[in-house]
């Protein structure tokens, strides 16, 4: 692929370049794919346990129970903090209008609604030239920061957008009517229908087109890194952190003002802005 660790000269989003391993269609799938299926399949699933077992509030409770508990273990992976709050916060909103309104419909067409909100973001990302599709990606693979800056990345990214903005507009419409005019069990089957198989197709698809379409890209890293793996403006001083030299007799001293960096010395230097 177009980015290999030996081509890093800096540190991308503070990860060595060593462990920013060669992507495999196998490797990001399993990456990605078990926190897809945690999240599609185990609210709604205990909702609806929930609702038929003691009712409505049982439903709502078992729920967001479950959803907080999943965002605990995401938390703990490392998971990405922002998308894992507003997942959360999202349930407990929904939970929260559910019992107020005290209607399973109400409850169940929050997230169709929300659905086809996601829809109109990946469109409307899209045509600002910042495809949400790319910056879900890297969830599933961490693609160095001035990478995802590269007009393939964005090309690629932005068809991506365009499919998933398209079915998220489709199934929400689908759901939507489902929910109206059918039963819960119809609804649910509808849910199941065109949420994980349609979405496992689409996932294999993008990972597969990711690769394809990027492997064939003709980018190289900027001259310049910073050590978060952006690329250093000319004429501004950047921070660094640095080994000390070994065979230095002052290697070991640790320097005044340098105590909260134990393992190596922190330096500042300015890029010139004409590259000398």
């Amino acid at each position: 692929m177009l980015v290999r660790p030996s081509e890093m000269t800096g540190r991308p989003d503070g990860l060595d370049s060593e462990t920013l391993s060669e992507p495999t269609f196998r490797g990001i799938l399993l990456t990605g794919l078990p926190g897809f299926l945690r999240e599609g399949f185990l609210p709604v699933g205990a909702f609806y346990v929930g609702l038929q077992l003691s009712g409505l509030a049982a439903g709502i409770a078992a729920s967001t129970a479950l959803s907080f508990l999943i965002y605990l273990y995401e938390r703990r992976a490392g998971r990405d903090g922002l998308l894992v709050r507003i997942s959360l916060g999202f349930v407990l909103v929904q939970a929260a209008i559910g019992l107020l309104a005290h209607s399973a419909t109400v409850y169940l067409a929050q997230p169709v609604l929300i659905n086809a909100a996601w829809g109109v973001a990946f469109l409307v990302s899209t045509a600002i030239g910042r495809p949400l599709a790319g910056a879900l990606a890297c969830a599933w693979y961490p693609f160095p920061h001035w990478f995802r800056q590269t007009a393939p990345f964005k090309r690629v990214f932005g068809i991506q957008s365009l499919v998933w903005g398209s079915y998220f507009l489709a199934r929400s419409a689908i759901r939507l009517i489902a929910l109206l005019q059918g039963s819960l069990e119809s609804f649910l089957a509808i849910v199941f229908l065109t949420g994980t198989p349609v979405m496992f197709l689409l996932i294999v698809w993008s990972i597969r087109h990711a690769m394809r379409n990027l492997d064939d890209a003709d980018v190289e890293p900027p001259a310049e890194l910073t050590p978060s793996g952006r690329g250093a403006t000319l004429g501004v001083e950047h921070t660094f952190d640095t080994l000390p030299n070994p065979g230095d007799a002052n290697a070991d001293r640790t320097p005044a003002g340098d105590l909260e960096v134990p393992h190596g010395l922190r330096r500042r230097a300015r890029v010139p802005a004409h590259g000398s």
